[in-house]
């Protein structure tokens, strides 16, 4: 039998701040993938509006495990401030939704009829097969955010509207 005297286990302490170390890393790399960016149209094909905040896709993190998700959440979301978003306004909005849809969202079709008058800067577009959604535009009239309105009432598509899009129009 043959014993070996001379070989000496790694301490504890050694092994744990390895493993550590790894752990750190591993969970760094989606954060280093974060830095990249994406369009508003890129971000609404994976999803996402735009509009969510950096912590909201962390909070993600703590309930789904799918780094790509987060990642992909993290390349679309906006820095966290004070009053980071309530202080973003637009000069204007498109108000897409599919025609043959309309008949499932009364609350949509109420706003249409009787309030979108009062913002002259919002634009109704009949396009097929599209969800209901607000496509918010810089002064230049382009697409800036994208945000699905499908379960909203129509008091909450008029205040955002109030607090988001300028009345009056530069473009």
């Amino acid at each position: 039998m043959l014993i070996l005297t001379d070989v000496k286990k790694p301490a504890p302490a050694t092994t744990a701040v390895a493993a550590a170390v790894a752990i750190i890393f591993i969970a760094s790399i989606p954060l280093a993938w974060s830095k990249e960016l994406l369009g508003p149209r890129e971000c609404e094909d994976l999803g996402f509006t735009g509009l969510a905040l950096c912590s909201d896709c962390n909070t993600l993190a703590e309930y789904i495990k799918d780094q790509e998700l987060i990642s992909d959440c993290l390349k679309c979301c906006a820095e966290d401030s004070d009053d980071a978003t309530s202080k973003i306004t637009y000069s204007g909005a498109v108000l897409e939704v599919c025609m043959r849809k309309l008949v499932f969202y009364p609350e949509i079709v109420g706003f249409i009829e009787d309030e979108k008058d009062q913002f002259p800067t919002v634009k109704v577009q009949y396009i097929f097969n599209s969800p209901p959604k607000l496509v918010l535009l810089d002064d230049e009239g382009q697409q800036k955010e994208s945000i699905r309105i499908d379960n909203w009432k129509r008091e909450h598509i008029l205040q955002f509207l109030q607090e988001k899009v300028k009345r009056s129009s530069a473009i």
